[in-house]
């Protein structure tokens, strides 16, 4: 069923209340609950710690939202500590960091699918590839220093196996920045994925210059090093797909907007009853977010919600394995590389690009490095190892 913003004015901003032990609930479970409900977590997560992000930089410039902003502020505050808190104390580090690249690769393909504007479905599925290998370095990582599994964490949703080389992804400034969508004939649904990936690629750059510095292991330092440098170049892509024309108050409309289609989608699409009820209470809150922002729009900007929301959500986004869609990706795309705002082949890549690369990796590439010899097969390297010295200690 079709899902309208304008049908529900939501819970006002004066009735969304928090008290600390609501704000800290009971965490999902690692292995009992599915991995999608941990993908809902972070997904909704990065658009909370989005929301903060833009609203303070919009408050900065706009006396007059100051004080409507702060009031959204601390709901989404609240919100953020709340669906952050939600991941268990039981995962480690480099598990979450698994689970974050799982739900950049889920997320990413199903917005690549339901994107209408054919370059930016190109501009998806460019990074799609990129995520895909940073969970392959990710799981070698995780295998020869916790000696873990990361199916455990994927649930076999989610192939793990090398995509476009983590070491090619660095690219000159240059060669990152797309072409923006057009405010006045971009789709409605075209800007809401572009801030759900968005929010999505700067919560996973954040994590990842924030844990890196906490391992002792010298590759493991490098490797995150390496790959938030990467992340940075997510942002940096799929932000410039933003039109720039965009009033900040109209930004703020389609912020509100974007989080309340993930809200619903989640709610949609969860299966942990006690997340459900969590996400049709902030999908309320973020409501009544929207029409305040709907609102500011008719004062300030003197014009109708109905010109920039322009159509309902038909369905809710995808939020379940792309495994299929990754693959036929994979062996077609592989080799898409980037000129400017253009997707060339590999041997057509900009010079810049190559520049760069050669300068960055001249003392060679961590991701290289850490995943050297490694293919994912059930189990660990360790186990194998053990399974084929107890075997050779057996023969005869």
């Amino acid at each position: 069923m079709a899902f309208s913003l304008f049908d529900s004015k939501g819970v006002a901003i004066d009735k969304q209340r928090f008290t600390w032990r609501d704000m800290v609930q009971k965490p999902i479970s690692k292995l009992d609950d599915d991995a999608f409900t941990r993908i809902r977590v972070i997904l909704l997560n990065g658009l909370e710690t989005e929301a903060l992000r833009f609203g303070h930089l919009a408050a900065r410039f706009n006396r007059e939202l100051r004080l409507p902003l702060a009031k959204v502020r601390r709901t989404e505050q609240h919100q953020a500590t709340l669906v952050n808190w939600l991941i268990a104390p039981d995962h480690s580090a480099l598990e979450t960091t698994v689970a974050y690249e799982q739900a950049a690769i889920e997320l990413t393909a199903a917005i690549a699918q339901s994107e209408p504007d054919p370059y930016l479905a190109q501009v998806y599925r460019f990074g799609l590839l990129e995520d895909f290998d940073h969970l392959y370095r990710y799981a070698a990582l995780l295998d020869r220093l916790e000696g873990k599994d990361a199916n455990n964490i994927l649930q076999s949703y989610t192939d793990i196996l090398p995509g476009r080389p983590t070491s090619e992804h660095h690219r000159a400034p240059e060669d990152d920045l797309r072409e923006p969508y057009h405010a006045r004939t971009a789709a409605f649904l075209s800007k809401v994925n572009a801030l759900t990936i968005v929010a999505s690629e700067y919560q996973t750059h954040d994590y990842y210059q924030n844990i890196g510095p906490l391992f002792s292991d010298p590759l493991a330092r490098q490797l995150y090093a390496e790959i938030a440098s990467v992340e940075e170049q997510h942002v940096t892509q799929y932000e410039s797909m933003l039109d720039p024309g965009e009033s900040w108050i109209e930004q703020w409309l389609l912020h509100e907007a974007t989080e309340c289609y993930n809200y619903y989608s989640c709610v949609e699409q969860e299966t942990n009853h006690h997340l459900r009820a969590l996400w049709e209470r902030f999908l309320d809150y973020e409501l009544g977010h929207f029409h305040m922002a709907c609102e500011a729009f008719r004062q300030f900007d003197k014009r109708d919600p109905a010109e920039v929301v322009t159509s309902d959500f038909v369905s809710p986004l995808a939020l379940r394995s792309q495994r299929d869609f990754v693959r036929q990706v994979l062996m077609s795309e592989v080799d898409v590389r980037t000129d400017g705002p253009r997707f060339v082949s590999k041997a057509l890549e900009s010079p810049l690009s190559l520049g760069y690369r050669s300068m960055v990796n001249a003392d060679g590439s961590p991701s290289e490095m850490v995943a050297s010899g490694y293919a994912w097969m059930p189990g660990t390297e360790l186990n194998r190892k053990s399974t084929l010295a107890a075997a050779g200690a057996n023969a005869p």
